[in-house]
């Protein structure tokens, strides 16, 4: 390991992670079980493999506490990991604040966000069980990306259905998908039938992620060849992305420190898992007490507004039911920047520890966030992506507490990618054509009204 100044942390290739770290071995409460949808009994994982090859399912519902890299994934990450971990001095002064605040900086990747960590494990695990075919969905685009390149390292076709929002919004994330050998659709398509009965319904639908997860696994279906892959939500996801935080528990060591709060966004689940779950094991197997914050849209708020029950994790119900905090599966987030937020459920195991209380949440303006992400970019000078922007928004208010309660404190966020290419959405923070979206607690009631899904007592 090596440091190189006061300001920034590395470690060498020999600190790559060798294993990832399930947390499902340490949680005191397990996770509810994922119920067929046509029978609702507990979901058999042969009833998952037409869509998912075999070590994911297997991963999937492990109890084990730390599952080995494969070699061939490993060296893949060598590309960019371990990432830099930066102690945000500049951003100290400008908030003039106690605060020590260090980000772990997950945009050196190829495809600038964190999300080739899981893109990487699950084509290789495709790979191996001798698929040709991938299809996927995408909000903003970093996942789409994601596992273009991990696709095109394997030999993978891949078919993405990006939400058209953001496909419009973002047109440069298509180009990039493009690069790598991806064909992107706009979601709602004419391809599927869930596309087309959207479209019916509402020919000029945003779309969501929900829709384009819906004809990803209609398409996976339809073909022996092809399996769906996703980005977030599920446990296997979650899990590769935890390399985020064991790397960064090995930085806060050599910068002599260590967190007592850590934030991230959260949309899925992803993104906070990694960087949150090795620390949630120092609370749970060592004592500590970590706050871990998961900071999503106001816009899209399952969270804090949301009913904790079982709910597809797509619009069209073609998925197991999960145990989440949802808005329901039906939802269609407003049009906010930060695409790879909108989703209208939270993955089953950050949804078991919030209920557990074991982490905290908090919702977050879009005008608030992009304040944010200018303020850190003046001062650190990397321009966050419209997701990034939510933990930094937190980490303001948590470095502000601690000003006016002239308490010192250390805060640790993911940064989880960079905004190069959303600068469309900055141009229209900065000419005031951004909005805040906050949901009415009406419009969250007439969601949440429409389930027909079962409830948890």
């Amino acid at each position: 390991m090596t440091r190189l100044d006061s300001n920034k942390v590395l470690l060498s290739e020999k600190d790559i992670p060798r294993q990832w770290y399930n947390i499902q071995a340490d949680m005191p409460n397990p996770c509810l079980p994922a119920l067929d949808p046509v029978t609702a009994s507990p979901i058999s994982p042969e009833k998952l493999m037409p869509i998912f090859p075999k070590e994911l399912i297997e991963q999937e519902v492990s109890k084990e506490r730390f599952i080995d890299i494969p070699d061939e994934v490993r060296d893949v990450y060598k590309l960019w990991r371990p990432t830099p971990l930066y102690r945000a001095r500049f951003f100290e002064r400008l908030l003039d604040t106690p605060a020590r605040i260090y980000y772990k900086y997950e945009g050196v990747s190829p495809t600038g966000s964190h999300k080739p960590n899981t893109a990487v494990a699950q084509a290789y695990y495709n790979k191996k069980e001798g698929v040709r075919r991938l299809t996927t969905e995408t909000g903003a685009g970093q996942w789409g990306s994601a596992l273009s390149f991990a696709c095109s390292l394997f030999g993978l076709e891949l078919e993405v259905y990006m939400v058209r929002v953001s496909y419009e919004q973002k047109p440069y994330r298509k180009l990039l998908m493009n690069i790598w050998g991806a064909k992107v659709i706009p979601s709602p398509s004419e391809i599927t039938e869930a596309g087309r009965r959207i479209l019916a319904m509402d020919p000029d639908s945003p779309g969501s992620l929900g829709i384009a997860i819906s004809e990803a696994v209609e398409r996976a279906m339809q073909s022996e060849e092809t399996k769906y892959s996703l980005g977030s939500v599920l446990n296997h996801v979650l899990m590769h992305q935890t390399v985020i935080g064991l790397e960064a528990i090995k930085q806060m060591e050599v910068a002599g420190d260590l967190p007592e709060v850590v934030i991230a966004p959260f949309g899925g689940g992803s993104n906070f898992a990694g960087i949150s779950f090795p620390f949630l094991r120092l609370n749970l197997s060592e004592g500590k007490n970590i706050r871990c914050i998961a900071v999503e849209p106001a816009s899209c708020p399952k969270l804090t507004k949301g009913e904790f029950r079982y709910d597809f994790g797509d619009t069209a119900g073609l998925t197991p039911l999960l145990p989440m905090y949802t808005l329901g599966h039906g939802f269609v987030p407003p049009p906010i920047h930060a695409g790879g937020l909108r989703y209208h459920g939270a993955g089953m195991l950050v949804s078991q520890l919030y209920r557990d209380g074991l982490i905290e949440a908090e919702a977050v303006g879009q005008l608030e966030c992009f304040e944010a992400g200018v303020l850190f970019a003046k001062a650190e000078g990397i321009v966050p992506a419209p997701e990034a922007t939510h933990a930094i928004a937190a980490v303001i208010r948590e470095a502000k507490k601690a000003r006016e309660e002239g308490k010192a404190k250390t805060i640790l966020f993911n940064l989880c990618g960079h905004g190069h290419f959303d600068m469309s959405a900055y141009e229209a923070y900065f000419e005031g054509r951004l909005k805040n979206h906050r949901l009415t607690e009406e419009e969250i009631a007439m969601s949440l009204g429409k389930l027909r899904t079962p409830k948890i007592k």
